[in-house]
This record gives C-alpha cells, sequence and structure tokens, in this order.
C-alpha cells in the first residue's frame, strides 16, 4: 500500500479512537450511564482536562475529511509522489501531536501544530491541482 493511504489509514484510527479520554474521563468523574442519561442528553460536568479531551476529538473529526479527500483524489488521478507521502506522513504525527498538546492545555504549541497540520492540507492540495 502508497504511504499516502497507509497514513489515511493511521489518521482514519487515530480520529476513531480520539473519543476514549473523553469518555474515561466522563466515567471517572460521573461513573457509568444511567438510564436518564439516554433520554437527557445534556452534557455532565467534567474537567477541565475532559472538555479538552472532547474538543481534541471533534476538532480531529473536522479536519479528517478534507485530507481524507485529498488523499484520495491524489490517489485515483496518479499524483502520489515524494511530496504528498511528506504530506500525509507529517499530518498523520502532526494530529497526533496536536491531541497531545490540546489535552496538555499548551496554547501557543496547540495553535502552531493545528496551523502546520492544515499547511500539510494545503501541500497536498497544491499537489493534487498543479
Amino acid at each position: 500500500m502508497k504511504t499516502e493511504l497507509t497514513y489515511l489509514a493511521y489518521t482514519a484510527m487515530l480520529t476513531a479512537a480520539l473519543w476514549i479520554p473523553y469518555v474515561v474521563c466522563q466515567v471517572m468523574t460521573n461513573g457509568l450511564l444511567k438510564p436518564q442519561n439516554y433520554v437527557d442528553p445534556t452534557p455532565r460536568p467534567v474537567p477541565l482536562w475532559g472538555k479538552r479531551a472532547d474538543r481534541v476529538y471533534l476538532n480531529a473529526v473536522e479536519v479528517f475529511a478534507p485530507f481524507a479527500v485529498l488523499v484520495i483524489v491524489a490517489h485515483l488521478t496518479g499524483k502520489l509522489n515524494e511530496m504528498t507521502a511528506f504530506w500525509a506522513v507529517a499530518f498523520f504525527w502532526l494530529r497526533a501531536a496536536h491531541a497531545l498538546v490540546y489535552w496538555l492545555g499548551l496554547p501557543y504549541i496547540r495553535t502552531l501544530v493545528f496551523t502546520l497540520g492544515f499547511v500539510c492540507v494545503g501541500g497536498l492540495f497544491w499537489e493534487v491541482i498543479k
């Protein structure tokens, strides 16, 4: 399998697993769900790290689609090359780093890592359209 598709799969799995810390926080803070929690979806209170864990997951879901589409378009159009591989690998590691720095509450590093991830998406876009 091509590097880009491998890292697309890695990024999909990372994104799919990022809900786990939030749920762990919920259970640690509030215990297991009770029947009324299924009827009333009002979020239960969690500490700040739990709120950040929830945002990590939501943010990962939000940025996954453009990355995935561009990798797939590059693959289907035969435009995979050394640069698309670089952008895909970098995107995965930047998303992993983003999750970590967001969980830890590191504000400026988080913004930098997020922005670099967007640069990777822009790099993939450039490779697709040129």
